[in-house]
């Protein structure tokens, strides 16, 4: 199965213990496929309006299709991974400047995993939408 989860800094919240299973970290700075860019995450978090979403989800989607176009081995091993295992892919939100879930990569992320991979079992995270 493949998954999201929230990465907090500092002490995690005891209600929301870590999740058991393989964990990803899938935040900009890391070398993840599934990673945003620094620059479409920061032009969203500047002004985090409906446009501005609307433009990194177009964006963010585009990066994914081509990493996956010239990479597409990255993806088959997670894939791979998340069919024999629970793999939580993880990132800082929800936060302050971006309190909706699925307002966050991961969440896009999960709907192109599924949507390349439509045998995988692939769990939305829920929003209060």
């Amino acid at each position: 199965m493949l998954k999201r989860y929230t990465i907090y800094r500092g002490s995690r919240p005891v209600h929301d213990p870590l999740p058991f299973g393989v964990r990803k970290d899938t935040r900009k700075h890391t070398k993840h496929p599934l990673r945003p860019t620094p620059e479409l995450v920061e032009a969203y978090l500047a002004s985090p309006t409906e446009a501005a979403w609307r433009r990194f989800r177009s964006g963010y989607r585009a990066l994914l299709q081509a990493r996956f176009a010239n990479d597409r081995a990255r993806f088959d091993e997670l894939a791979a991974l998340a069919a024999d295992n629970d793999v939580h892919l993880g990132c800082s939100c929800p936060t302050r400047k971006n309190p909706r879930v699925e307002r966050c990569h991961t969440y896009l992320a999960l709907q192109f995993m599924k949507t390349h991979y439509p045998s995988l079992d692939v769990e939305l995270p829920k929003t209060d939408r």
